[in-house]
């Protein structure tokens, strides 16, 4: 090919389009159900910088309220102290504590919302709302 024909640039779809930025990849330590799951949110959302913290930080709730299901399912919900009394294992607030937060994360996300209202009331729940 002569270099003439090489300097001819080929006209683009994408003129004024911003180049591709490749997705990030998911943290490593992530289990692979949450890095499959980071890969479909960012295959279906663009997020900046700041949201994909709170990604992880979802994952990582959801994978430590998982963490204590599997731990509940094994040792029960109770286990009986030095003096013989029964007592609340730990892992229920830990997995009460994680589900709260993988829920306040998603939110704040905004992953299955729709376009805030003009108004001062905080969005409806989509689950609650009325027929």
């Amino acid at each position: 090919m002569s270099s003439a024909a090489l300097a001819i640039v080929q006209p683009s779809n994408d003129v004024g389009k911003p180049a591709s930025v490749p997705k990030p990849k998911p943290p490593a330590h992530l289990t692979a159900e949450s890095k499959r799951w980071w890969n479909e949110i960012l295959k279906e959302y663009d997020l900046e910088g700041h949201h994909l913290r709170l990604l992880q930080a979802a994952c990582e709730a959801w994978e430590r309220m998982q963490a204590a299901r599997a731990a509940i399912a094994t040792y029960g919900l109770t286990f009986t102290d030095g003096s013989g009394s029964p007592k609340v294992r730990p892992e229920i607030s830990i997995e009460r504590d994680s589900k709260i937060v993988f829920a306040r994360l998603i939110r704040e996300l905004d992953l299955d919302c729709e376009a805030p209202a003009e108004t001062r009331r905080p969005p409806a729940i989509r689950s609650n709302r009325g027929a």
